[in-house]
């Protein structure tokens, strides 16, 4: 038995531990105490509400609201969706629509992703830096992502053109129709039915939505990332190929309707569905071994119709192609060619081979004729909005090459959201003086420094192992990860497995990858006899897609180059990254109730994975103690509540102020290249200055108590300042009026009255430019229109500070193909 005893100046001996235990039991009661009003958990609908915030708590308010047929909740900077699997229109109608749009503060509505779609239109339309904005569906495969980003499009198509300033309306509905028009083909030739999602997309998919300077949606591009092309040859047990080669018989109408809407007339329809018959009577080709070995292999007898209706569909001759799949042709150096005979399984291989090289080329052609067809050109747009639709985590019973990069991918985007609010939320807090204890998340950078570490990740460790001129050894593979990467906490083995495999522990869950058939995976090899064949073809599609492809992959130099699937898909995914960086993100956490699609079947023990693994509880605990403090003093909390409603007002303020001064920069560029009357150009300078005035000074009251009642009666009689009437010389620095100018000097002039600084700066400057005859005069608004913005005599010199401006969008005539910009945009003043 331990004895406890009181030390004196000390604590009493494991006090830890019972105070540890005291405030377990607390949390357990307030949990209790919380759950207790089940009925009242259903209108929770910002999940920074509860109290207090646990997976139970959270998980418990989810559920009530799925009760309830509520699918969104807000999560503090999250928006999380719940999968009803099944139809529901109402939520989603164009009234909804129009709601959303239309009200003033969209946040304080019901929770929607047409909150997350409004909140992201609204920062373009406030030109809130960064201006472009990203909208990130995540989830796990079947939790609703795909219905989400169709959501999403479906809703800017509408919100952005409606409004139309454009002259001809049918053209906007032409470039809205084409935009939601290339979603039934990605998807139809882009998605399949697995078990875990009838439409589950099987490449990514980022879209960028392209807005003109009136916010008005004027086109659109994809970019899209690993297609699933091994499933063309075949396809796991319950699974199904591509939508596209099914729907002879379902959803056929759609697509060929949004191929003719986006150009894709009937000869190349014909073209393409030719091509997509020849891969079907392909798959159904059989080889067996020949009787002498010596020999290529035969074909089945019922396999022989087969290839010759392969042949006809792909315009290729029925013998040679017969003889590429079955022959192999080795070249050594300026030697003549070797024809030696494919064993069963190099033929098989071919065949699939075959199949995917042609299938992922047909993708590729109808991602570019797509963005052709909607994408606009680079003078009519300056912004966009990015819709980021990738393949969710998965983890199968036997999981290869395609399921790494799938979940590489995932967590990479993990890491943008721990990056992007977990912890630059809490370290802006910090910065700003708030007391603050961090909550700790789960950092994944040791998994993805296990994935693509240099020179020691898997990647790196695979792509060596492809350059090696040798046979693919799974087991020697196996024994080189185990000894590069053995330190790594993130990697594990079973010993006692038979097959050769790693174990990876990702931010959602531990998944074993199979090493057998990941080298050639990796290599992606494409017989160059077959290329050949393809280029031979007579349907004028297929020989466009494989006219310019090197058969050997040879430089210039004639070495071979090897560029294998995971360095494409790494470079592809980092460009995605950088471009996500550039942008403000918002984040959508799609969430799947249970594994069997039923609807309204709500599996906590499935919900409460998916939480922890994203993040949700971690990012409920940091907004929620950013609104309401963490500190349990109730003066700390008060005091804390009041620096955040502060900091709240200083920002806004400033934003206005940003845009206030933006506004000013595109109004006079407006003036300027209208190359209207100097009459009218002073009218706009000073309407620009009592804007700027309004927004810069929310004490104008008090600073025109300040002002002095008794003013020079020739300044009153003028209404405007002869330079060389006035007395003691001081500085004034051209500001914002410099901005109109495309070379603004530094100025001294003098003055007598510090409230003129404003227009003595707007005087200077008008008077190296269109004003130097003195046929005109400027009257400060500070006499007649209100109070001008008025601030403290610059001392010292004043200094031009160049640097490229961030008002591209203020140009009317952008040129894209300059490194920079000049005149008008090339000017900031900044006084030291």
């Amino acid at each position: 038995m331990t004895r406890y005893k009181s030390v004196k100046g000390g604590v009493r001996k494991k006090s830890g531990l019972a105070h540890r235990k005291s405030l377990n039991d607390s949390l357990e009661g307030e949990v209790k105490a919380f759950l207790l009003d089940e009925g009242q958990l259903h209108t929770y609908d910002d999940l920074t509400k509860v109290n207090p915030v646990t997976p139970t708590t959270v998980l418990k308010c989810l559920q009530a609201r799925y009760r309830a047929k509520v699918f969104y909740t807000h999560a503090g900077c999250t928006l999380v969706a719940l999968n009803p699997f099944q139809p529901v229109p109402d939520l989603y109608s164009l009234d909804v629509m129009k709601e959303y749009h239309c009200a003033p503060q969209p946040q304080e509505s019901k929770p929607h992703i047409f909150i997350v779609a409004e909140e992201a239109y609204r920062n373009v339309q406030g030109q809130v830096e960064p201006v472009n904005q990203s909208l990130v569906v995540s989830g796990e495969s079947g939790a609703g992502k795909t219905w989400t980003s169709r959501c999403l499009m479906k809703y800017y198509a509408t919100v952005a053109a409606s409004s139309s300033l454009m002259k001809s309306q049918d053209t906007v509905e032409r470039i809205e129709k084409r935009v939601l028009d290339s979603n039934p083909i990605m998807e139809a030739f882009g998605n399949a039915c697995t078990l875990r999602n009838s439409n589950s997309s099987r490449f990514g998919k980022y879209i960028q939505l392209q807005l003109n300077r009136s916010q008005l949606l004027v086109g659109a591009s994809v970019q899209t990332y690993l297609l699933e092309k091994t499933r063309v040859a075949g396809q796991p047990v319950n699974e199904r190929n591509f939508h596209i080669f099914y729907q002879a018989k379902d959803c056929f109408d759609e697509t060929v309707e949004a191929m003719v809407h986006l150009g894709i007339n009937a000869e190349k329809q014909g073209h393409i569905f030719r091509i997509l018959a020849g891969l079907l009577q392909l798959g159904n080709v059989i080889f067996c071994s020949a009787m002498d070995e010596s020999q290529p292999c035969d074909l089945e007898e019922k396999s022989k119709d087969f290839m010759h209706r392969c042949a006809s569909l792909l315009c290729v001759p029925v013998e040679e192609l017969q003889t590429c799949l079955r022959v192999r042709t080795l070249r050594a150096g300026k030697q003549s060619a070797l024809f030696k005979p494919c064993s069963l399984a190099d033929c098989s291989v071919r065949r699939d081979c075959l199949a995917k090289v042609i299938y992922a080329q047909l993708f590729e052609w109808l991602v570019t004729f797509i963005n052709d067809s909607i994408c606009a050109d680079n003078s009519t747009w300056c912004n966009f909005i990015g819709l980021l639709d990738v393949y969710g985590f998965e983890c199968f019973q036997f999981n290869n090459l395609e399921q790494l990069c799938i979940n590489y991918a995932n967590e990479k985007l993990q890491q943008h959201f721990v990056a992007h609010y977990l912890k630059a939320q809490q370290e802006e807090y910090v910065s700003e003086g708030l007391e603050w204890s961090f909550v700790k998340y789960q950092d994944n950078q040791g998994c993805l420094d296990l994935i693509e570490g240099i020179p020691t990740g898997v990647f790196s460790l695979l792509n060596e192992e492809c350059l090696l001129n040798r046979a693919s050894d799974a087991k020697q593979f196996r024994v080189r990860l185990e000894k590069e990467l053995s330190d790594n906490g993130s990697m594990s083995w079973d010993k006692f497995s038979k097959q050769p495999h790693f174990t990876v522990a990702h931010y959602a869950g531990k998944v074993s990858y199979q090493i057998e058939g990941m080298m050639e995976k990796n290599k992606d090899p494409v017989p160059p006899e077959l290329i050949h064949l393809l280029q031979k073809s007579e349907n004028p599609l297929l020989h466009q897609l494989f006219a310019d492809r090197d058969p050997v992959g040879q430089g210039t130099r004639g070495l071979r180059q090897v560029v294998t699937v995971v360095s494409k898909f790494k470079n592809s995914l980092e460009n995605l990254m950088k471009i996500l960086h550039s942008t403000t993100p918002h984040y959508t956490r799609c969430i799947k109730p249970n594994t069997d699609c039923r609807p309204l079947t709500f599996k906590k023990e499935e919900v409460i994975m998916q939480l922890e693994a994203c993040g949700i509880v971690e990012t409920i605990h940091i907004s929620a103690a950013a609104e309401s403090g963490i500190d349990p003093n109730p003066q700390n909390r008060v005091c804390s509540q009041r620096a955040f409603s502060i900091q709240c007002c200083w920002h806004r303020h400033k934003q206005r102020r940003r845009h206030a001064m933006r506004r000013a920069c595109t109004l006079i560029q407006a003036g300027k290249y209208r190359s209207c009357d100097c009459t009218d150009f002073v009218l706009v300078l000073q309407a620009l200055m009592d804007s700027l005035a309004e927004a810069e000074l929310d004490d104008a009251e008090d600073l025109q108590e300040a002002m002095p009642t008794e003013l020079d009666p020739i300044l009153r009689a003028r209404g405007s300042v002869q330079l060389s009437s006035i007395q003691e010389p001081v500085m004034v620095r051209g500001w914002p009026m410099g901005l109109a100018l495309a070379s603004a000097p530094t100025i001294t002039v003098s003055m007598t009255a510090t409230g003129f600084q404003k227009m003595m700066s707007v005087m200077a400057c008008l008077n190296g430019h269109c004003f130097r005859s003195g046929d005109y005069k400027v009257e400060t608004n500070q006499f007649k229109q209100g109070v001008a913005s008025i601030r403290a005599q610059p001392r010292g010199s004043i200094k031009l500070h160049y640097q490229r401006s961030p008002l591209l969008y203020a140009d009317l005539h952008p040129d894209h193909k300059r490194d920079g910009v000049t005149g008008l945009n090339q000017i900031l003043l900044e006084s030291t």
